[in-house]
């Protein structure tokens, strides 16, 4: 997904719309700078602000979302080759058991 189509149609992201100034600090926007973003009349260097911090939300929602992937990958790994761990125990255990039913078997003896 290109970043442009998950920046809202206004060209501001999700920072923007913040009632905070992006780079940490929590101070609440001046008036006229409020004013002019809502009413779209942001200057080019606002602008590509905007888009930097919608950017780089976009980019923080991706690695989030890959770091969850792995972290699935990574438990589901962990789990299949635990599962695949007992079965081979249980079929260890029905090998042996054949082998000495057959060797029973084949010397004659009764089953019991």
């Amino acid at each position: 997904m290109p970043v442009d189509s998950w920046v809202p149609r206004d060209g501001r992201g999700l920072a923007a719309q913040a009632p905070w100034r992006p780079g940490g600090s929590r101070r609440l926007r001046s008036g006229s700078l409020q004013a002019a973003a809502m009413a779209g009349q942001e200057d080019p260097v606002q602008r590509e602000i905007h888009q930097d911090w919608a950017n780089r939300e976009y980019i923080e929602v991706i690695t989030s979302s890959i770091k969850k992937i792995a972290d699935f990958l990574n438990s589901f790994d962990m789990s299949c080759r635990s599962r695949l761990a007992t079965l081979n125990e249980k079929l260890t255990a029905l090998e042996r058991r054949i082998e000495y039913i057959e060797a029973r078997v084949t010397k004659g003896e009764t089953l019991t």
